[in-house]
């Protein structure tokens, strides 16, 4: 059986939330329709006219991109034009556009912290803080036999997600008790005569930002018309998110063993060094952070790190990040397509959860424009 393109985004949502985009950024649906079937998924960096030509000639339903394809406003849909035919070939051809671009690096366990495993660089936090959430519990009551259903639709909103774990819950065994009246419609017992069932609190902790879908998720799943519930505030630590990280090499490394190392990780031609006149000839507080991070080089500054890697600097910044003493590795924008892989295999993993009946395919197109001569 097909999955529902909206079932699918509801399950990548809980790993990517749209509200940890920075504010402006274009993510979400950007062309066609979540209300379909889909078999096929491809997953891409970019949406290119080739990575169109690509999607169209596998018969896929849906794209998910890193990049937005619509990042400014679109005057003119005209197929003359290369950028605007490919989205009238993608409205053409039934093929939705999703993207995900400044939440996927700024989730826990996304974009940056993928670059920080394949460096070698531990105990990481971010390098910028962009979002801070608070904590609420929800406390819900049902009956013993239906707390398997509610806890997996809790899950799948992203609540009980605490730190490195996920679907954490807490449930309690009792007795509840009520009458329902000549109005009501029991899904347990007989209107005017008191019932007693043997119920289950289930506990769950989310960030306030989640609030609505989880108590959607609660209604949709729970089998009582009245549900008892509670949504307690916490005075926990809010839970804090940001842009890039900061970490360290296990042992100090010399600077040109780490940028062949770089190279090597991201399988580059060639990378752009910045190096002030006073270079660190060894290094292990390495700062990161995916895209175009040049804007953020004074906080590698104030983070002490040793290195900044980051890509599209342009020449003035160049020259404050040297001037300021900081040594910089620029490897380019496109470093960013191992969302690809990695997110292929999440999406396999949910698929195995889930038991869906879909294929999720990687974009072969390199949609990198620079080449090294």
């Amino acid at each position: 059986m097909s999955l529902e393109a909206k079932e699918f985004i509801t399950k990548f949502e809980s790993f990517c939330p749209l509200w940890l985009a920075e504010q402006g950024d274009p993510c979400g649906l950007h062309i066609g329709s979540l209300d379909k079937k889909i078999d096929r998924v491809m997953m891409t960096l970019d949406v290119r006219p080739e990575v169109v030509s690509e999607a169209i000639e596998k018969d896929i339903d849906l794209i998910v991109a890193k990049h937005p394809p619509i990042f400014r406003p679109v005057d003119r849909l005209v197929a003359d034009d290369p950028q605007t035919k490919m989205y009238i070939d993608l409205v053409k051809h039934d093929i939705a556009v999703y993207a995900a671009h400044t939440n996927m690096d700024i989730i826990w366990g996304g974009l940056n912290d993928w670059f920080c495993e394949m460096l070698g660089i531990k105990e990481s936090h971010y390098l910028v803080k962009t979002h801070e959430a608070r904590l609420k519990k929800l406390a819900v009551y049902m009956p013993s036999d239906n707390g398997k259903q509610m806890r997996e639709a809790l899950a799948k909103t992203g609540a009980g997600t605490q730190g490195n774990y996920r679907n954490t819950s807490y449930s309690l065994t009792g007795v509840g008790r009520f009458t329902p009246n000549k109005k009501a419609n029991p899904t347990i017992g007989t209107q005017d005569q008191e019932e007693q069932v043997q119920e289950t609190r289930i506990e769950v902790v989310f960030p306030e930002t989640l609030q609505e879908k989880v108590l959607q998720a609660m209604y949709q799943a729970h089998p009582y018309e009245e549900p008892a519930y509670d949504i307690l505030p916490l005075d926990n630590f809010p839970q804090s998110f940001g842009l890039g990280r900061v970490g360290y090499l296990d042992s100090p490394t010399h600077i040109e063993d780490f940028v062949q190392k770089v190279k090597k990780s991201f399988q580059l031609d060639g990378l752009r060094l910045i190096q002030p006149k006073e270079v660190k000839q060894t290094v292990q507080k390495i700062a990161i952070c995916g895209g175009s991070g040049g804007k953020f080089y004074s906080d590698a500054l104030k983070k002490e790190a040793d290195v900044y890697i980051t890509g599209d600097i342009s020449y003035h910044t160049a020259h404050d990040m040297q001037a300021n003493g900081l040594t910089v590795i620029d490897p380019g924008h496109n470093i960013e397509a191992v969302c690809i892989k990695q997110f292929i295999e999440k999406m396999e993993e949910w698929k195995k959860e889930e038991e869906w009946d879909v294929e999720f395919l990687p974009s072969t197109v390199n949609t990198n424009p620079f080449q090294f001569r």
